[in-house]
């Protein structure tokens, strides 16, 4: 069997793709991270109720039934440190303005 494969490469494609990108992971300004303690905590559960809740993107929910870490990204923070603090107790809070960083200001 022969194969023919035509593989066509543009590079100023590529880079607007990269723009794209960037535009996409930037339409949600602040950067929302924090840890959890608590009791009985369930990281599917809170991943769960991020994606139905939430609006934002790049969610980490990792850890225990003791501890959980977050990370996300979001128009409102002031949710996400909502919501966890129903959950136990948050600590190690930052939330950064990458909109900010972007323009190289301080976050």
């Amino acid at each position: 069997m022969d194969y023919k494969f035509d593989f066509k490469f543009n590079p100023a494609d590529y880079a607007n793709n990269e723009e794209e990108e960037e535009e996409d992971e930037l339409a949600y300004r602040y950067d929302t991270q924090l840890l959890c303690d608590g009791h009985n905590l369930d990281p599917d559960k809170i991943r769960e109720h991020f994606n139905t809740a939430f609006v934002g993107n790049c969610l980490l929910v990792v850890g225990d039934k003791t501890s959980i870490k977050i990370h996300y990204h979001t128009n409102e923070p002031w949710k996400v440190l909502e919501y966890m603090s129903t959950l136990g107790e948050i600590y190690d809070i930052v939330v950064e303005d990458m909109v900010r960083q972007s323009q190289g200001k301080k976050g």
